[in-house]
């Protein structure tokens, strides 16, 4: 009977202990291959245009366009690189508003020389200062695209290309095949060119409709999971009502490798000037300070302080990468009470509403010129800004871990959450106990039953 009653208890603590590992493995779900569907922002894209505006005695020159729809994830230095293949034998004459990485092989043509003879160019921005004789409208911004919520005017880049070798009517040009977006690395994945209605184009009288010969659209999609193998950002908590702060989950973003020195950055190394790079240089290969978690990026929510009919949060961005300065950066909070917002300081603020009628969704970024630069990990490397939220009687309370986010996201990849079972609770919250007396209860009346009926 005893060893009964010892075997349910074992075998009760162990499915309780499975449930909270089965919750823990549950926080990281989000990074799956499904990610390439974002739920916060359903109709994100990057689309490229591709308009022929005039043919040649063998092409045509046409401009493209790099549009970024998407809300808040943006392209940072060092910018955007398109690729494709050709579909027979072009070549690209001259360029203007950008430039292929490779020449290629050209040895075959005489006098003219093409600017590009590759079957598949790779084509990079120009730089800010371009002189003006190599420049088009919307061009040369390093490949910087702007998201779409915090710069429409700058969520676009174009270049102009002349194709030669290539027909020179809409039913001999062949769209080009396997377009490639690095941004600047991994991350998107880009569909075939589709033939559409060409643009139109309004002069800028606005009393003259022009239209391009032939318009193409290739949209690129992004994957968080094709990005990197771990996540770039994590989420810590704490509360004034409770002396516990919840840090990153241990590797949440990779462990420490012991076995090769160097792969992370003591901040109290004596020579810690001659690991770092110098100030100001963008690498795309993180170079993280020594952490229990291993982020490039830590977002802290603190709730600071409880009035009668408000409530304030401090919300603090840290960055632990000695090889980058987030430009431009932003993060995405989903809570209930957003819809509460009463005020927000020296971030820009807007609301995001993904499913239509719920407001629980908001998009924060820095002030331009004050705090839209988080530095690179050191004392300068972080961003803050306090949000004070009005109660709503209906929904507000500070049990089981309302106050807290329920996701965050920063510069567009979902940060990982700690476990729901490690958020601070309050000081009297017994729903923070492991195992409830009903729960035990339960157990034992079916332990019993099982035993008055083997009897």
């Amino acid at each position: 009977m005893a060893n009964l009653f010892s075997f349910i208890a074992r075998s009760f603590f162990n499915l309780s202990s499975f449930s909270f590992l089965l919750l823990f493995l549950l926080s990281f779900s989000s990074f799956t291959a499904t990610e390439a569907y974002d739920p916060l922002d359903p109709n994100g894209n990057i689309t490229i245009k591709w308009d022929i505006m005039s043919w040649t005695a063998d092409g045509y020159v046409a401009v493209v366009t790099i549009f970024n729809f998407q809300q808040y994830r943006h392209i940072q230095a060092p910018g955007w690189t398109l690729g494709w293949k050709w579909s027979k034998k072009e070549v690209i004459w001259s360029m203007m508003g950008g430039q292929t990485t490779e020449q290629g092989d050209c040895s075959r043509f005489k006098g003219n020389i093409p600017h590009c003879c590759k079957k598949d160019p790779t084509v990079v921005d120009l730089l800010p200062g371009t002189p003006y004789n190599q420049q088009i409208a919307n061009c040369c911004k390093g490949g910087v695209l702007n998201s779409w919520v915090q710069d429409p005017a700058t969520a676009g880049s174009s270049f102009q290309v002349s194709v030669g070798q290539a027909g020179t009517t809409n039913k001999t040009v062949r769209v080009p095949k396997n377009f490639t977006l690095k941004a600047p690395g991994p991350g998107y994945t880009c569909g075939p060119a589709k033939i559409v209605k060409p643009s139109r184009f309004v002069t800028a009288d606005k009393r003259r409709v022009t239209q391009a010969l032939m318009t193409w659209n290739v949209t690129c999609t992004y994957s968080q999971f094709l990005a990197q193998k771990t996540p770039t950002c994590c989420v810590s908590l704490s509360s004034f009502y409770n002396e516990t702060i919840v840090p990153c989950p241990q590797c949440a973003c990779g462990c420490q490798n012991t076995s090769q020195p160097g792969s992370c950055v003591d901040p109290k190394a004596p020579h810690i000037a001659s690991v770092v790079p110098s100030t100001g240089k963008n690498n795309y290969a993180p170079l993280v300070q020594c952490t229990s978690h291993m982020c490039p990026v830590r977002v802290h929510w603190h709730v600071k302080q409880n009035y009668k009919e408000y409530w304030r949060v401090k919300v603090t961005i840290t960055n632990f990468n000695y090889n980058m300065n987030y430009t431009q950066w932003n993060l995405v909070v989903q809570h209930p009470n957003f819809d509460n917002l009463t005020q927000i300081f020296s971030f820009n603020y807007k609301s995001l509403t993904p499913y239509t009628a719920i407001n629980d969704t908001a998009m924060l970024w820095g002030v331009k010129f004050y705090n839209d630069l988080l530095s690179q990990a050191g004392q300068l490397g972080n961003v803050q800004s306090e949000l004070l939220f009005r109660k709503d009687k209906a929904t507000f309370t500070f049990e089981k871990g309302w106050a807290f986010p329920r996701r965050i996201y920063f510069n567009g990849d979902n940060c990982v959450m700690p476990p729901p079972d490690t958020y601070p609770w309050l000081p009297n919250g017994s729903s923070h106990q492991l195992i409830s007396t009903l729960s035990l209860l339960t157990t034992l009346l079916a332990a019993m039953a099982f035993l008055l009926g083997y009897a």
